[in-house]
C-alpha cells in the first residue's frame, strides 16, 4: 500500500511532464509556422524582383536593337538613293558611249586616205576627221570615268545589302528579346497575384525603400534645358509604364528619360545604357533635379533626380510613372546632360 502511495505522485508527475511537453511542441509547431508561411512568400517576392529587372534588361536589349534597326533602315534608304543616282549616270554614260561609238562607225566605214580622195569637200572630211580624234580621246576618258562608276556603283550595292541583312539580324534580335520581356513579365504577374494583398503591399513598399543619407539638398536644375526635362517629366506622372514605349501616352524607364529631355530639345539616346554616357559624370552627393541617376551596374534602370532625394521614373508594369526614393536601387552612376 505503501509503495502504491509513493508511485502515485509519480505517475501524476509524469503525466504533467507529458502534458507540458506536449504544449511546448504544440507550441514550437505554432511558431515554427509563421517562418515556414512567410519563407515561401519572401521567395515569391525575390522571384518577382529577379524577374522585372531580367524583364528591364530584355527591355532595354529590345530597345537597343529597335535604335538599330532604325539606323540601318536610314543608312539603307541613303545608300538606295546613291545607288539610284549613280545607276542613271551609267545608264547617260552608256547612251553617250553609244551615240560616240556608233558615229565613229558610220565615219569611219572608208579607209581614211580613200575617203578623202572621194571627198566632194576634203576641207569639210579634214574637219571631221579632226572631231573624230577629239572624239577618241573623250570617248576614252568617259568609258574610263564608266568603269570607275561601276566599281563604285557595286560597292554601294554591296554596303546596301551588308545593312540590310544587318537590319534582319537586328530584326530577329528584336524579337527574341521581346518574347523573353512578355515571358518574364507574365511570370511575374502571375507571381504577385499569388500573393495576399497585404504581402502585394509589403513588396511594394520594400520596393520603394531607401538611404536617407545619400544626398544633399539638391538645388535648382543645372541648366534651362534640365528644368526643362524636369518639368516635363512631371508632366508625365500617372502614366503607365508601356516596356519598349517612349511616350507620350506611355513609357517605359529610359523611354520616360529620352522623351522628357526631347521635349527640353536635346536628343538622348534610346536606351539607359546609352544615356549614362550622354553627359557629365557627377557624384550622386551632387546630384541636381534633371540629373539622369542609373541604377544596377549594368545601368538597366534610369530615373531623373528630382531633388530632396526624389526621383521620377517608369519603374514597372503596373506602377504608373511617379516619385520614388533615389536609394530605391543601388545607384551606378549619375549623368548630368
Amino acid at each position: 500500500m505503501g509503495s502504491h502511495r509513493r508511485t502515485a505522485p509519480s505517475s501524476g508527475s509524469d503525466r504533467s511532464t507529458v502534458l507540458a511537453l506536449g504544449l511546448l511542441s504544440a507550441a514550437a509547431t505554432a511558431l515554427g509556422a509563421v517562418p515556414a508561411t512567410a519563407a515561401p512568400q519572401e521567395d515569391t517576392r525575390a522571384e518577382v524582383d529577379r524577374l522585372y529587372e531580367e524583364a528591364e534588361k530584355a527591355t532595354e536589349a529590345y530597345n537597343a536593337a529597335g535604335e538599330r534597326a532604325d539606323t540601318l533602315r536610314r543608312e539603307i534608304a541613303d545608300l538606295q538613293d546613291v545607288v539610284a543616282r549613280k545607276q542613271q549616270r551609267v545608264n547617260t554614260m552608256r547612251e553617250s558611249l553609244g551615240s560616240l561609238a556608233g558615229s565613229q562607225y558610220r565615219s569611219g566605214g572608208l579607209e581614211p586616205t580613200l575617203a578623202l580622195l572621194l571627198s566632194d569637200d576634203p576641207e569639210d572630211y579634214l574637219e571631221k576627221a579632226s572631231a573624230l580624234d577629239r572624239i577618241g580621246v573623250h570617248q576614252s576618258a568617259e568609258l574610263k570615268k564608266l568603269r570607275g562608276t561601276l566599281r563604285s556603283l557595286a560597292q554601294d550595292r554591296a554596303e546596301a545589302s551588308g545593312r540590310l541583312g544587318a537590319l534582319e539580324r537586328s530584326r530577329k534580335a528584336a524579337a527574341t528579346h521581346k518574347r523573353t520581356v512578355e515571358s518574364k513579365l507574365a511570370e511575374a504577374r502571375r507571381l504577385l497575384g499569388s500573393l495576399p494583398a497585404g504581402e502585394r503591399a509589403a513588396w511594394d513598399r520594400a520596393s520603394r525603400s531607401a538611404r536617407a543619407d545619400l544626398l544633399g539638398p539638391g538645388g535648382a536644375p543645372a541648366s534651362g534645358r534640365a528644368a526643362a526635362a524636369v518639368a516635363a517629366a512631371r508632366s508625365a506622372l500617372g502614366k503607365p509604364y508601356v516596356w519598349g514605349a517612349n511616350g507620350p501616352s506611355g513609357f517605359d524607364c529610359s523611354g520616360l528619360t529620352q522623351w522628357a529631355y526631347a521635349q527640353a530639345g536635346v536628343a538622348l539616346p534610346r536606351t539607359s545604357q546609352a544615356q549614362r554616357y550622354a553627359g557629365r559624370q557627377v557624384p550622386l552627393s551632387e546630384a541636381r533635379p534633371g540629373d539622369l541617376v542609373l541604377y544596377r551596374a549594368d545601368a538597366s534602370h534610369v530615373g531623373m533626380y528630382m531633388g530632396n532625394g526624389q526621383v521620377i521614373h517608369a519603374p514597372y508594369p503596373g506602377a504608373p510613372v511617379r516619385y520614388d526614393p533615389v536609394g530605391m536601387m543601388p545607384v551606378s552612376s549619375v549623368t548630368r546632360v
